[in-house]
């Protein structure tokens, strides 16, 4: 899987732009708030439909204008493509894939793979729990259009639960219908639950030795996928706090309510890791990501590392960027360090000022 090349026209601080990847290291540089991170940003908007910084729609657009696009040419098993996103203030988005519209975002995902680092990233252990949830569904949702499917579906229904636990104060009768609303969302909420227990227990078998490298193998590391609820628990413990619900108006069992523990040499680095562990305890988990991405799709999958290695000492930026030898890589940094010159066979530089590109 390769990004060839990506067309900008009115997204975020970028009125047009045209830029050509290599199928290596390419490095983006320049001071902050130039429009670095924003090409990564329509690249994940490509592949996945969504910003990976959680921005709506609405707020890539261009200040002063009312609608953007972006076109992005890739290669998938050597045969082009071309992906094209229209985004709207005032309507829903519009993709079309080799210029066919897509009725569905979901037809989309998994079509181009891309791993996002960044520097949040390196939190994601001492955030809370949605952080880490939502690091399992980006990758899954890539991985498995069913559990996509699954979890979409589980969302709605929980939405529309949440809601009717609202409704139920006013009008009591409403809760007799309650009951078919617990069975949907059991039913979707334990798929869901499967497939997050296979995927952290896979993402487990290689974040191990990965960390052990990592640290000269002085630590032992160990992911636990911990469910808010079993699935055979799930419909018996809905009916059961059902009063409570009704009083805090919200959905107290279910895969919204998951974590994932890291464990180093049986001690709960969430709660009691330095900040040095819980720092390299994430770049193990994302090699591991890495890892078991290239397994499942049998290719390499695009990285986007957004200006991360500023945040890695000298130590963990070799082990990731010996990990990344052979990976189409888009890296953001704000100046090109002696180190980056010397450790990065980089293909294609660009220095961005502005809301414009200029190579070198």
């Amino acid at each position: 899987m390769l990004v060839k090349s990506l067309e900008l026209n009115r997204f975020r601080n970028y009125e047009k732009l045209f830029i050509e990847f290599s199928g290596g290291v390419n490095i983006l540089y320049g001071d902050n708030a130039q429009g670095k991170t924003n090409i990564l940003e329509a690249i994940c908007v490509c592949a996945t439909t969504k910003s990976q910084k959680g921005s709506k729609d609405k707020e890539m657009i261009r200040i002063g204008d009312d609608e953007c696009h972006i076109r992005m040419y890739v290669e998938r098993e050597t045969v082009p493509h071309k992906i094209d996103m229209h985004l709207r203030r005032t309507k829903a988005k519009s993709a079309a894939l080799d210029g066919l519209p897509v009725k569905k975002s979901s037809e989309l995902y998994g079509f181009l793979h891309v791993i996002s680092f960044s520097p949040e990233d390196l939190s994601i252990i001492k955030e809370g729990p949605a952080q880490r949830r939502r690091m399992v569904d980006m990758e899954l949702c890539q991985l498995d259009r069913i559990y996509l499917y699954n979890l979409t579906k589980y969302n709605k229904i929980l939405e529309q639960r949440n809601n009717l636990l609202k409704q139920i104060v006013s009008d009591a009768r409403l809760a007799e219908t309650l009951l078919v609303w617990n069975e949907q969302l059991v039913k979707y909420g334990s798929e869901v639950i499967r497939a997050r227990k296979a995927f952290v227990g896979e993402l487990n078998s290689l974040v191990g030795p990965v960390h052990s490298r990592l640290c000269g193998g002085r630590e032992e590391l160990k992911l636990c996928y911990e469910p808010n609820i079993k699935e055979d628990d799930f419909l018996e413990a809905l009916s059961r706090d059902k009063e409570k619900e009704l009083i805090l108006k919200s959905t107290l069992h279910g895969p919204h309510r998951d974590d994932i523990s890291f464990c180093l040499d049986g001690e709960d680095i969430r709660k009691f890791g330095s900040q040095g562990q819980q720092r390299t305890s994430a770049l193990s988990l994302k090699l591991a990501e890495i890892e078991l991405v290239k397994r499942k799709i049998r290719d390499d999958p695009v990285l986007l590392l957004d200006d991360v290695l500023s945040e890695l000492d000298r130590n963990r930026q070799t082990q990731l960027l010996d990990s990344i030898k052979d990976i189409q890589t888009i890296i953001t940094c704000t100046g090109l360090e002696e180190f980056v010159k010397e450790r990065i066979c980089s293909d294609r530089i660009y220095h961005v000022v502005q809301g414009s590109i200029q190579p070198e």
